[in-house]
């Protein structure tokens, strides 16, 4: 398809397109002429990525560009794939400072895993963007003095492996590993609100349920 239908078919405005091929976000079409070019399926998975990223996760470009690099490295194994590109989304930084709290949080981080068994977030703790994301959520709980102990936070961690297995089953529901890679960036970044938004209606109606004024 010309520059044209690709716009029409995903949606992006032709200057848009011409952006995202100049920063690098889409690869270059096939070229037919010195003028033209041929784009395919491709494109528009890729369109529908970048989409996800600068768009929806409101990603700077140069990061966006990284985590596409990620996508397109071939030389990793398939889960080692999938991990270098959702690893490359933007994180929260991690910690900075050893404070008491800090190492008192890297000590109810590390027995969580080791409660359910997560032995590679073990292996990888150290120089994981989540593993240290976790380690500052914690420390800020224990800072503000409420609940953060191994038991409190548990639930939260069961309930994570489940939304994982079905993050998981979504992405295999795609054919290609490339397009596995993809969905399981895209879908990182668009479901997080969705989880968001989910819990504090289910707060709502759970709260309704327990604390609503008898109205008899």
């Amino acid at each position: 398809m010309r520059l044209a239908e690709l716009s029409e078919r995903s949606g992006v405005p032709t200057a848009t397109i011409k952006y995202y091929l100049r920063e690098r976000l889409l690869p270059p079409g096939e070229r037919i002429t010195t003028t033209k070019a041929e784009y395919g399926d491709t494109h528009l998975r890729r369109l529908r990525l970048v989409r996800a990223l600068v768009q929806v996760g409101k990603m700077p470009v140069a990061a966006a560009r990284e985590v596409l690099a990620a996508v397109e490295d071939e030389s990793l194994d398939h889960h080692m794939r999938l991990g270098a590109a959702v690893w490359a989304l933007p994180h929260d930084p991690a910690p900075t400072e050893e404070t008491p709290e800090i190492t008192a949080a890297r000590g109810t981080a590390d027995e969580l895993l080791r409660r359910l068994g997560w032995q590679y977030g073990l292996k990888l703790g150290p120089v994981s963007p989540a593993y240290g994301m976790l380690v500052n959520a914690l420390a800020a709980l224990a800072r503000l003095s409420y609940p953060h102990t191994v038991e409190n936070v548990l639930p939260y961690a069961r309930i994570a492996g489940e939304l994982a297995a079905a993050d998981l089953d979504l992405v295999e529901e795609y054919e290609t590993p490339a397009e596995q890679v993809e969905a399981a960036v895209a879908l990182t970044v668009l479901l997080e609100p969705v989880l968001l938004s989910l819990r504090r209606l289910a707060e709502a109606e759970e709260s309704h349920r327990r604390f609503r004024a008898d109205s008899s």
